[in-house]
């Protein structure tokens, strides 16, 4: 056959040598089965591009089951196989984290807009047209015969090396409006541009999102968040209209982008949790709005929790930038709130002062405790109750302001106040 690619060398050369030979051998096995194997999505993407990749998404024409029953133990990897939907797992938990999806080659059609897609088994032409963009509807055959050709139905490469984002039919946002947000995603993390009647269509279907659970468009805010730089998504997404639709008083703007860098220096080398860009992308929207907000994203209580936290924290701006504010005054006014909402509220701020006493409070004052305990308190002479816990904040203010530097200075503070109890 004239005109083949063949990506053998590409798969050598950018796959870890034991996924390689994993990948071989489930070729060989599929083979004798006579079955059909292939790499899929965007793993052939990658290859193409040359970008490093150790997630591996294989169809199979025909059994599933039977292909992974027969695969060699691997080891330090866990097989998870789901035979009512036709697929399997394999994760490593060291080496990096890498993993390997099997699924059985399908076709997918769509009751109604925004529906989950109804699945029939197929061939590798059907499981290539369900997908999102051509860059994503590639496949690379494994079984020996063929190892390494490229199937290219859709003019997937072509547009790779155009660097353009294209859908495969004009109803595919109509079908799933969440391939909009995927388009985004895939145009500013590749540096791509969305080919201009995809971009048209994107755009006559905004409106197509309404039809999206808010499950699977929290998902999607997630898959952004994780992204090296999340602000480049969202400021596209805002100059297209399409951020509003998350909600209308979220920005895609200059100053998300600022404070984004600012939340990955202050973690590097590790990239920021989600909660921190969350809180961070909700910090300059009203109280009221944040609450519907998490109402409509139906965010998990501990994100929930960091949001809520953050606006609170918000709230206290004013008197936290008190130029008189002692450490037992700024400890009172940050106690208790979410780890990520004060480094948000640090981040995010404007105001030096603030700023330097909620990295003092994280640095340094939630760490101070009492020498004296409960029981302490209790042999000394205070009644047991409400009045042991009044007297240990006392002495922890004490302790935060440098009035009491030592047990012994705590004792003699605790028994003025039992003196005071008694006169």
């Amino acid at each position: 056959m004239t005109g083949v690619i063949n990506l053998a060398s590409e798969i050598e050369q950018q796959l870890p040598s034991k996924l390689v030979k994993f990948v071989r051998t489930a070729g060989k096995i599929a083979t004798n089965q006579n079955q059909e194997l292939y790499l899929v999505g965007g793993v052939v993407r990658d290859l193409l591009l040359r970008r490093h990749t150790y997630d591996l998404d294989l169809a199979v024409e025909g059994d599933v089951l039977a292909l992974v029953k027969q695969l060699p133990q691997i080891e330090q990897a866990k097989l998870t196989v789901h035979p009512r939907f036709g697929t399997a797992k394999l994760q490593w938990s060291a080496r990096g984290g890498w993993s390997i999806d099997f699924a059985t080659t399908r076709s997918e059609t769509y009751a109604r807009p925004g529906a989950l897609p109804t699945v029939n088994p197929g061939d590798i032409k059907d499981d290539l047209f369900r997908r999102d963009f051509t860059i994503n509807a590639m496949a690379v055959s494994l079984n020996p015969s063929h190892y390494g050709e490229l199937i290219d139905l859709y003019g997937g490469r072509q547009d790779l090396d155009r660097k353009l984002i294209r859908i495969l039919h004009d109803n595919s946002f109509i079908d799933d409006a969440t391939r909009i947000w995927r388009a985004l995603r895939y145009e500013q993390r590749l540096d791509f541009r969305i080919e201009g009647n995809t971009l048209r269509l994107l755009k006559r279907d905004i409106t197509m999102l309404n039809t999206i659970s808010s499950d699977r468009i929290r998902y999607e805010l997630e898959c952004i968040l994780n992204e090296e730089y999340p602000e480049k998504v969202l400021r596209r997404a805002a100059e297209l209209k399409v951020l509003p639709k998350l909600h209308p008083a979220l920005k895609g703007n200059g100053w998300l982008a600022e404070k984004f860098e600012q939340a990955r220096r202050l973690t590097a080398p590790d990239p920021p949790p989600r909660g921190l860009y969350l809180a961070l992308l909700a910090y300059p929207v009203a109280t009221e709005q944040v609450e519907s907000f998490i109402s409509y994203l139906r965010f998990p209580k501990t994100e929930s929790q960091v949001l809520r936290h953050t606006i609170n924290i918000k709230e206290k701006l004013e008197s936290l930038a008190d130029p008189g504010l002692k450490p037992s005054q700024i400890y009172r006014l940050l106690h208790g709130y979410a780890l990520l909402a004060l480094t948000a509220t640090s981040v995010a701020t404007d105001s030096e002062a603030v700023h330097e006493r909620i990295q003092l409070f994280l640095n340094k004052l939630r760490y101070v405790k009492t020498s004296l305990t409960g029981d302490d308190l209790i042999k000394m002479g205070i009644e047991p109750g409400p009045r042991i816990k009044e007297v240990l904040e006392r002495l922890r203010d004490a302790r935060l302001d440098g009035k009491a530097k030592s047990k012994e200075g705590e004792r003699e503070l605790a028994e003025k106040q039992l003196s005071g109890d008694t006169q």
